[in-house]
C-alpha cells in the first residue's frame, strides 16, 4: 500500500492541468485522430488500462473503479476508444477493424509509458476481445491480462446462447424477441423492453433497471451505434441474424480479422489479479 501523498503525487506529469485527462494522437490508415484518456493516481508498479465494451461504448461505466482502486493504490486509466465518447469520432467504416484497434491500444501504451514491469490490461466485453487480440500480438509488453465478461469463440457463445440462455428465458418473450429480430425492428421500444426484462437484468447487470448506477446509464446512452452494430450486430443473443454461419457480423469489406460476438454472460480471469 502506498502512502496517500505518493499516490496523489503528480510531479512531472503532463496531465496535471487536465485533472489527469488528455488527448493522445493516434495514427491510422485514414489519418491522425485523438483519443481521450484520464489517469487516476500514481503507482510506478501497478498501472491498469481499462478497455471498455461495445464496441462503441464508453469509459463511463468503469467509474465504479473510483470507489475501490484508489484505496488499493492502483494507478488506472479511463480510455475512450476511437469513435467513442470524448475521443474523435470519424465517420469511416474501414476504421472499425480489430487489427486497427489493436494498433491503437499499442499506441496508447507507448504514449502512457506502460511496460512489462507495470502494465495491467483489463478488457470487459468487447474490450475483452480487444485485450486478447492485443496480448496475442504484444504479449512482451504485458505484466497481467484480465478478461472480464467475454469469451473468445463465436461458435461457443452461440451454442451457449442457444443451449443455455434461450431455454431459460420466458419462451413467449423469446419468441417475440425473435420475431422483432427477424423483422429487423431493433429500434422498436418493445425490443429493448423485452431484452432488459428477460436478458439484461439476468446477464448484463443484475439489478432492477431503475437502480442502475448513473455511469451505466450514461454509457448506454452514449454508445456509438455506427460502430456497435456493424461490428457486433444489434442482437444480444448470439451473432446477428444476417451473419454467415460460424462468423460474426462483417467489420468491413476488406477486413481479414477474427470476428466476435457479445459474450457478456461469462467471466474469465487470465492470470492473477494485481498484487
Amino acid at each position: 500500500m502506498q502512502e496517500p501523498g505518493s499516490y496523489f503525487d503528480h510531479q512531472g506529469r503532463d496531465d496535471v492541468l487536465g485533472g489527469g485527462a488528455k488527448l493522445v494522437p493516434i495514427g491510422t490508415p485514414k489519418g491522425v485522430f485523438r483519443v481521450w484518456i484520464k489517469r487516476i493516481g500514481n503507482n510506478p508498479r501497478v498501472k491498469v488500462l481499462l478497455l471498455h465494451g461495445g464496441p462503441g461504448a464508453t469509459h463511463e461505466y468503469f467509474e465504479a473503479c473510483d470507489s475501490y482502486f484508489p484505496a488499493a493504490g492502483i494507478e488506472y486509466y479511463y480510455y475512450d476508444q476511437l469513435g467513442s465518447a470524448y475521443s474523435d469520432q470519424p465517420d469511416d467504416p474501414e476504421l472499425w477493424e480489430i487489427p486497427r484497434f489493436v494498433d491503437e491500444v499499442e499506441q496508447v501504451r507507448r504514449a502512457l509509458g506502460l511496460d512489462r514491469g507495470n502494465f495491467y490490461l483489463l478488457g470487459h466485453s468487447w474490450g475483452g476481445v480487444l485485450a486478447i487480440e492485443y496480448a496475442l500480438r504484444y504479449q512482451q509488453h504485458l505484466k497481467t491480462l484480465v478478461v472480464s465478461n467475454m469469451m473468445s469463440s463465436i461458435p461457443a457463445y452461440n451454442a451457449y446462447a442457444e443451449g443455455v440462455l434461450m431455454p431459460a428465458m420466458d419462451q413467449d418473450a423469446l419468441a417475440e424477441i425473435k420475431r422483432l429480430e427477424a423483422a429487423k425492428a431493433f429500434d422498436d421500444p418493445r425490443y429493448m423492453e423485452l431484452l432488459i426484462e428477460h436478458h439484461y437484468v439476468h446477464h448484463v447487470l443484475r439489478m432492477p433497471p431503475d437502480a442502475w448506477p448513473d455511469p451505466v446509464n450514461r454509457a448506454f446512452a452514449h454508445v456509438n451505434q455506427a460502430i456497435c452494430i456493424p461490428m457486433q450486430g444489434p442482437s444480444e443473443l448470439g451473432r446477428a441474424a444476417s451473419s454467415s454461419p460460424g462468423i460474426g457480423p462483417p467489420i468491413s469489406r476488406r477486413s481479414r480479422s477474427r470476428r466476435w460476438s457479445s459474450g457478456r454472460v461469462m467471466t474469465r480471469w487470465i492470470t492473477d489479479t494485481w498484487r
